[in-house]
């Protein structure tokens, strides 16, 4: 299965494309699409959206996977986040795509197997559970690429548990 995981950001929107079987995955792609914080709210969610139906179209995900709403001190910043969120989800139900939608903590039990765990320690297990030579340097990308590894490994879950009922 191939996944496409998001991690939503009004400055920079990283993104993540996995193939996967549940247990093994590899890395296919991923970037950041970054912004301008000069332009109007409006012309960044454009420009998010933008990317994301170009990644959408290059590498026909069959699955994607967006990173839940949090609490943030800062109510501007969540609800900008929200904004995006709701771009990405846009971007992949018009392309028909089926989503997963996880909370950091999610993420990071299931990457790491700690809730807490900074975004170092996600880098490295990123690493390690795509067989990467090197850490991905974006810290966007790397938890875009968690996002994706979270849902296709629960997805995996839910198939093999459904195979054995």
């Amino acid at each position: 299965m191939r996944v496409l995981g998001i991690d939503c950001g009004s400055e920079r929107t990283g993104y993540g494309v996995i193939d996967s079987d549940g247990r093994t995955h590899s890395l296919v792609a991923a970037d950041v699409i970054v912004t301008s914080t000069k332009k109007p709210l409006a012309d960044r969610l454009l420009a998010i959206a933008q990317g994301l139906r170009a990644v959408i179209e290059k590498h026909r995900p069959e699955q994607g996977a967006v990173e839940g709403v949090f609490h943030a001190v800062n109510t501007r910043t969540a609800i900008k986040l929200a904004h995006v969120r709701g771009v990405a989800l846009l971007a992949l139900a018009e392309a028909n795509v089926p989503v997963g939608e996880y909370s950091p903590m999610e993420v990071k039990t299931s990457v790491v197997g700690y809730g807490r765990a900074e975004k170092e320690q996600v880098q490295l297990m990123v690493r390690t559970l795509l067989a990467l030579p090197e850490v991905i340097r974006s810290k966007d990308a790397s938890d875009a690429l968690a996002v994706a590894v979270c849902h296709a490994t629960r997805a995996g879950f839910d198939a093999r548990l459904r195979a054995a009922l």
